[in-house]
C-alpha cells in the first residue's frame, strides 16, 4: 500500500509540474526564455563535456545553441524611435 501511494504523489506530483509549465510558458513567454537561457549558458561552454553541452542545447531555446550565441541575444537593443513618431508611441516600421 505504501508503494502505491508514493507512485500516486509522484504521478500527482508530474502533473502539478507540467502545469505549471504550461502556464508560464503561456502567460510569460519571455521570462521563460530568459530563464532557460540563463540555465543554458553555463551549459554550452566549450570547456564541459559533450554530453553536457547537449544538455544544454537541449535547454536553449530554438536558435542558441553556444554560449557566445545565448550571450548575444540576451544584450537586446533599446528600440529605435523615429523622427515622427511620438514619444509614448514607438514607431511600427
Amino acid at each position: 500500500m505504501h508503494a502505491s501511494l508514493t507512485l500516486q504523489y509522484v504521478v500527482i506530483g508530474i502533473a502539478v509540474a507540467a502545469s505549471a509549465g504550461y502556464v508560464l510558458q503561456s502567460r510569460w513567454p519571455a521570462g521563460v526564455r530568459r530563464m532557460r537561457i540563463a540555465c543554458a549558458i553555463p551549459l554550452v561552454r566549450e570547456s564541459r563535456p559533450a554530453w553536457v553541452r547537449a544538455v544544454g542545447k537541449w535547454i536553449a531555446p530554438r536558435g542558441v545553441t553556444t554560449a557566445a550565441t545565448v550571450a548575444a541575444r540576451t544584450e537586446t537593443p533599446a528600440p529605435a524611435i523615429s523622427g515622427d513618431a511620438w514619444p509614448w508611441r514607438p514607431s511600427l516600421r
